[in-house]
């Protein structure tokens, strides 16, 4: 819980609850002070993810179709840590994105950019024995989103990270290096410094590259301590 309604706690990585140059916070912010709930039973124990339903299939995002996706094939790894740098294994990893053209296939997403019929742009996986996780995808593109007068969002894949059981959830963003609509993406910019800005921008890995088939890049996710994640309200 926090002092004020619209902030973070002191030293948070992570954004505050009401950022105005980020329309919808003005709308979810909390009005009031928070509560704490004490977890029941239920919140600790229930509903659990079953390790056997994750297919390793699941981590290819560009073979689950029966054509192959348009765009630049990319492969995305890293390792899921906790504050001491030591490996959260056999941890549920989910993945969502946009396409090559920057459109997601939601009902919402209507902007005038192509669906693509072999892209649906979702994936998970389970981490192994180091923490490590590894997606292949395509990278999306920008999109425009309506937040204010000729907004465009960077490349980014959203990420969530789940504990034993799918209460508890951590959802964050991983961008791509150079972009250059860092500068006027609300919602990169709400994080609070930029130490903890960096912390979400990937770093391209030519030993993760595959020649002549898919760019690489690397991305930790870090649960908490001096070097966490960036997380979503």
């Amino acid at each position: 819980m926090t002092s004020s309604t619209s902030a973070r706690p002191t030293g948070s990585a992570d954004p505050p609850y009401l950022f105005p140059g980020y329309g919808s916070t003005v709308l979810r912010a909390p009005a009031r002070p928070l509560v704490r709930l004490p977890l029941s039973r239920t919140e600790l124990t229930s509903p659990v993810y079953g390790h056997s339903s994750v297919e390793a299939g699941e981590a290819d995002l560009t073979t689950r179709h029966s054509g192959e996706p348009l765009g630049e094939r990319i492969v995305v790894t890293g390792r899921v840590l906790d504050s001491d740098s030591r490996p959260v294994r056999n941890t549920l990893v989910e993945v969502w994105q946009a396409n090559a053209a920057g459109r997601y296939p939601h009902a919402a997403d209507q902007h005038p950019a192509p669906l693509d019929p072999n892209f649906t742009g979702a994936g998970r996986c389970l981490t192994d024995d180091e923490g490590r996780y590894r997606f292949v995808t395509v990278k999306p593109g920008a999109y425009p989103w309506g937040n204010h007068h000729n907004a465009w969002r960077p490349a980014h894949l959203h990420f969530s990270v789940f504990g034993p059981g799918l209460t508890s959830r951590l959802i964050t963003q991983m961008y791509f290096p150079g972009d250059p609509l860092f500068a006027f993406d609300p919602i990169y910019q709400s994080i609070p410094d930029q130490a903890a800005r960096d912390r979400l921008v990937s770093r391209l890995d030519l030993d993760v590259t595959t020649p002549q088939w898919a760019l690489g890049y690397q991305w930790d996710i870090v649960l908490r301590g001096s070097r966490q994640t960036p997380w979503e309200s």
